[in-house]
């Protein structure tokens, strides 16, 4: 329930940091050396790239603790160039990008500035730039030219699809001794059982839910202090419940949607229910296909009894798959409360690959500790997790299947070699791309740096 990316706007951070510190400090050596840090180190289409834009990626480089060891400004210089050449013929595609989106993500970018300095004159100051207007429109033009950037390249790649004889060609294609080793994974399947709420406990929450939006409407309070004060969402507390949807890429459940989207400008909703609890909701900003919101989540209190409920429920149920009364799909398909896996009999899907399987290094830490000990198809103990929002539920999870460390094998691997392949076809249809663009594009490289040895054939005979 993010609302901003962080890492993009550490990036931002990270390269404002840079233009601040560099005009700052450069005043001093530009009087004893000759140093041409704003020099025009290539033009790309309707783009220019200075000098100065190759040293601020290599900033952001070492400040992200990559190695630049062997990293060569020619070959930044070659990315950026890369970069400009998608976003000048996403222009010239007449690709679009959503200019209030990015007014609104400016906006974002801006307040966390401000929050991590202080003030927005503090923020001025710190990067140098003379005022507020400047400022947004040098950060409006970095975050267009990324869209341009990234929609081009999606086009260019959005329709390459891979067929089960070009992944089987990939894969014959790589020599055994070259074929790539997969580490050892796990499938997992849970039944998860939620504590019961009272239907007391609920309208004591719709009472307190009731009373927070009377003294806003009524009173004049403000929303987002009461946010911060009473919100049991952590991800949004701390900037006042705040949150920004759009309606074509839908970010929160559903029932959250309908309710905000119903709200004109100014209005608060009546408290309403989702699988978090329960919410008010107030529309502070409509901007074509986005909403500013801010809401406060109540959550009712679980009480102790529920919790044993729950606990002897859960229990009933492992003895039974255990007796071999009913399987483990059996049960989690007539008796999970968890509707994400339920319906497929409680295998977890990994939300990073999108399969079922889950790489030993790269488990999360909690599940890594309840599957590590089991061995395969054993149900496990009840065990009693808590969220950060003080979620309380039980849960048995099965090792369904295990893979053992191993060199990659067609049938048991076929959907990561096909992914393999895929991006192997989509990078070869990007650099066809790439020779045909350079050659029609106009391109100027200053004569510095025309002996670089770019990947791409950016110097033209």
């Amino acid at each position: 329930m993010k609302l901003i990316n962080r890492h993009i706007i550490l990036f931002l951070f990270i390269q404002f940091t840079f233009i601040g510190y560099s005009q700052s400090k450069n005043l001093d050596s530009l009087k004893n050396k000759r140093i041409k840090i704003d020099g025009v180190a290539a033009v790309v289409g309707d783009y220019v790239i200075l000098e100065s834009d190759v040293d601020k990626t290599l900033i952001d480089l070492q400040s992200q603790g990559l190695s630049t060891k062997n990293i060569g400004r020619c070959s930044l210089l070659g990315k950026l160039m890369e970069d400009k050449l998608y976003a000048h013929h996403a222009e010239q595609d007449s690709l679009e990008v959503d200019n209030n989106q990015i007014y609104s993500y400016v906006d974002r970018t801006i307040d966390y500035f401000v929050d991590q300095i202080g003030s927005l004159e503090k923020v001025l100051d710190f990067y140098n730039k003379k005022d507020e207007q400047s400022f947004r429109t040098e950060l409006f033009e970095i975050n267009k030219m990324n869209q341009l950037s990234e929609k081009m390249q999606t086009k260019i790649v959005d329709e390459i699809e891979i067929t089960p004889e070009e992944v089987r060609q990939f894969f014959n294609s790589i020599p055994k001794y070259e074929r790539p080793v997969f580490g050892a994974e796990l499938e997992i399947s849970q039944i998860v059982i939620k504590p019961k709420v009272s239907e007391i406990d609920n309208k004591k929450v719709i009472k307190r839910l009731e009373s927070i939006r009377n003294d806003i409407v009524v009173n004049g309070s403000s929303f987002a202090t009461k946010a911060i004060l009473y919100s049991q969402d952590p991800g949004s507390r701390p900037t006042g419940g705040k949150y920004t949807l759009n309606r074509n890429r839908p970010q929160m459940v559903k029932e959250f949607r309908d309710a905000a989207y119903r709200l004109r400008e100014g209005e608060i909703s009546d408290p309403f229910k989702t699988q978090f609890g329960w919410h008010i909701v107030k529309v502070e900003k409509i901007r074509g296909q986005e909403v500013d919101v801010r809401h406060i989540l109540l959550i009712p209190e679980v009480t102790n009894d529920a919790l044993s409920e729950a606990k002897k429920k859960i229990d009933l149920i492992r003895k039974r798959i255990v007796d071999g009364d009913l399987t483990f799909e059996e049960a989690a398909i007539s008796s999970s409360d968890e509707e994400e896996t339920k319906s497929n009999g409680g295998v977890l899907i990994n939300p990073t690959t999108g399969d079922t399987r889950f790489e030993l290094t790269k488990m999360d830490p909690v599940l890594y500790g309840q599957a590590q000990k089991l061995k395969d198809n054993e149900v496990s103990s009840p065990l009693l997790e808590e969220d950060e929002r003080g979620i309380k539920k039980f849960k048995i999870i099965r090792v369904s299947n295990r893979f053992d460390e191993h060199i990659a094998d067609y049938s048991q691997d076929y959907i990561k070699i096909k992914d393999l392949a895929l991006k192997e076809k989509q990078l070869s249809k990007i650099k066809d791309w790439m020779v045909e663009k350079i050659d029609e594009t106009y391109i100027n490289i200053n004569q510095d740096n025309k002996d670089c040895n770019f990947t791409n054939k950016w110097v033209k005979n």
